[in-house]
């Protein structure tokens, strides 16, 4: 229970540190351009690195692949994609996996 509550509180310091770095050492200034174009894609890089592994090695199948899984992952790519709107795909997969969920497979 010891070793829990000191990686707790460790995880608290380090993600407090680094908001701090950006929010309070940095926040009354510019940032340099070529730091804000590469801080543009960071939801894009971090979006798929989230849902990679719940795609390919789901855990509520054993680690198989899921078909559902993967035409849900399709959907939203592709909405996502087209409408450059991350709602979009986010509710293109959802209801495929909803509308999935009572088709036998």
């Amino acid at each position: 229970m010891k070793d829990l509550w000191i990686v707790i509180i460790g995880m608290g310091l380090g993600s407090f540190a680094l908001r701090f770095v950006f929010l309070g050492l940095v926040g009354d200034r510019a940032m340099p351009d070529w730091l804000l174009r590469h801080l543009r894609y960071t939801a894009v890089a971090v979006m798929p690195a989230l849902v990679a592994p719940l795609v390919i090695w789901p855990s509520a199948t054993g680690g198989e692949t899921d078909p559902l899984r993967l035409a849900a992952a399709a959907a939203a790519l592709i909405v996502g994609y087209i409408t450059k709107s991350l709602y979009g795909a986010v509710g293109a997969g959802a209801a495929v996996m909803i509308s999935g969920a009572w088709l036998p497979f």
